[in-house]
């Protein structure tokens, strides 16, 4: 199985993130929409379960495990030699 993220993993991509965002503006703001998206799903989850809006139940799940979803992308095109993460030596 493959290694979760803890949010001390979280927390080191971010500071990564916040000491270089004028070099990584682009990198930096999608960082912040992943964190976003991660927080929203975790809040909406519950009234979305408890209004009976079923329908944004899956995106509240693809949501909570959006920042696995991107350092497992931006791993991959990495170790291809797509692009170039500086970030990965502070990810698992």
């Amino acid at each position: 199985m493959a290694h979760a993220l803890t949010l001390d993993d979280l927390q080191r991509i971010r500071c990564w993130h916040l000491a270089h965002r004028l070099d990584h503006p682009v990198e930096y703001q999608l960082w912040d929409s992943v964190l976003t998206c991660w927080v929203m799903a975790w809040v909406g989850w519950m009234p979305a379960y408890a209004f009976g809006a079923l329908w944004a139940l899956p995106l509240c799940a693809l949501g909570v495990t959006a920042p696995y979803l991107y350092v497992g992308v931006r791993k991959r095109a990495h170790r291809a030699q797509r692009l170039r993460c500086d970030w990965l030596s502070t990810a698992p």
